[in-house]
């Protein structure tokens, strides 16, 4: 139920004035709430328009610095990359402030139903393909969270009858409290986050947090092949429906005979289309058009719409995206594959040798499972970033000794290109993080796709 009285006139303090940071402060200040910001920033490395916005609305700030121990807020909104394990939030947590994220925020305020998307990979390509889906089904949708635009962003946008499709990620889900979204969506699960979340326990439960308030009326879609995620089944209370690349089920979405097929509570079996025809390539691809079905089909959209947008969807930018091909050597984009699982995936997706570029921002997670994926296909292995040194290590122990260590993205486009062979493909997938030399995922991928613009044919 909407509640948009909730924040009238409350004390709110909102820590990171990143994208979703900043619109929560929009939407807060619309709503009569008394704001105050926080950010690591200072006031002369934030935007212009946001200067102006605090200034008009007399928004207290403490820009490169904390608030004082006395401080009193109602509430404190946090931003996603925000911890709330800092002192400072704990502090203010103990002295009877509520904590609340913006996707909590945004789901009190914004009207229609909610299809909430989360697991460890696959996150946004799901999300953008069941956008697509509503799209050809031409409904009343909106694609946000994770992804695109901030959700509290839209809510002044949404009516009744909107559909929110929101990528949610594990740092957005543990500060819900009455989040719940119509459909939930958990697609796999392995280890990542862990600088964030300290155990695998800790990610698992706050991914899990993403059908804690649903109910028999709501529906679960949850990866049957991925057990650390199925057996978190027996706690959701919303009608589970399981998806299987594997496995024929009784109730669900699968695969039979190389058909992706819909079998609902009565028995009735759908065939949606042939499992080759999925445009996106890959298992872990396939997976995603599985859930994407299971979505679209439970909130009613037709088998021929769910169908025809299988065979059309091209995936999404940064996510095995084809870049170009010169002198005879493939490039493709896989900046999305920001922990080992991801690029494991992206590995077992391209056929031809690869030239491998990879490394980046620490996120404590080790890289043995990746560098066993490798299985002779990889020929180079280019590193860059925090982790190369770590990445190096890990695969000169398994005997992989083909690797060098550079020290910018146009140095590796480079040296990748000169190592590859006519019928090889150079691979951008980091299996890291960007954030230790770019602002994100897609600044990184946009970098790797100008060097490889700029590229020459060999002589």
């Amino acid at each position: 139920m909407i509640n948009t009285t909730k924040f009238e006139k409350k004390k709110i303090l909102i820590v990171g004035l990143g994208r979703s940071g900043i619109a929560a402060l929009n939407a807060l200040v619309s709503l009569g709430a008394y704001c105050a910001v926080q950010d690591s920033k200072n006031i002369e490395a934030t935007d212009i328009e946001l200067r102006k916005m605090i200034e008009k609305n007399n928004i207290t700030c403490y820009l490169g610095t904390l608030p004082e121990t006395s401080e009193k807020f109602d509430i404190v909104l946090l931003s996603p990359g925000v911890s709330p394990e800092l002192p400072f939030i704990k502090d203010l947590k103990s002295r009877g402030c509520e904590m609340i994220g913006e996707l909590e925020l945004a789901f009190e305020i914004t009207k229609g139903k909610f299809i909430a998307i989360t697991g460890t990979n696959g996150k946004t390509t799901t999300t953008t393909l069941v956008g697509e889906i509503f799209k050809n089904a031409q409904k009343d949708f909106f694609v946000a969270g994770n992804i695109g635009r901030a959700l509290t962003s839209i809510a002044h946008e949404t009516s009744d009858s909107s559909w929110i499709i929101a990528e949610t990620s594990s740092f957005q889900l543990e500060t819900t409290k009455t989040f719940r979204p119509y459909i939930s969506v958990f697609l796999n699960i392995t280890p990542d986050h862990l600088d964030r979340h300290k155990n695998m326990k800790n990610y698992i439960d706050a991914k899990a947090r993403i059908f804690e308030n649903q109910d028999k009326t709501d529906y679960f879609v949850v990866n049957y092949d991925d057990k650390n995620v199925y057996e978190r089944a027996s706690d959701c209370k919303a009608k589970v429906v399981p998806f299987s690349r594997l496995a024929e089920l009784e109730y669900g979405v699968y695969v039979k005979n190389n058909k992706i097929v819909v079998r609902t509570e009565t028995g009735e079996v759908f065939e949606v289309c042939r499992a080759d025809e999925v445009l996106i390539q890959g298992n872990h691809n396939l997976e995603n058009a599985l859930a994407g079905t299971a979505c679209a089909y439970f909130a009613g959209i037709s088998i021929d719409v769910i169908a025809k947008t299988l065979k059309e969807f091209p995936g999404v930018e940064h996510r095995l995206e084809f870049c170009r091909e010169l002198s005879g050597v493939k490039f493709i984009n896989d900046s999305k594959g920001t922990n080992p699982d991801a690029s494991v995936k992206a590995l077992e997706a391209v056929k031809e040798p690869i030239i491998l570029i990879a490394g980046g921002y620490d996120k404590k997670l080790e890289f043995d499972e990746f560098i066993e994926a490798f299985k002779g296909k990889v020929k180079h292995l280019v590193l860059l970033g925090t982790t190369a040194e770590k990445i190096e290590k890990t695969a000169k122990s398994k005997g992989f000794e083909d690797s060098v260590i550079l020290k910018s993205m146009e140095e590796c486009v480079a040296m990748a290109f000169e190592l590859a062979k006519p019928g090889y493909t150079v691979l951008l997938s980091p299996a890291c993080a960007s954030n230790d030399m770019y602002a994100n995922f897609e600044e990184r991928g946009k970098h790797f796709k100008d060097c490889v613009a700029r590229l020459e044919v060999k002589c």
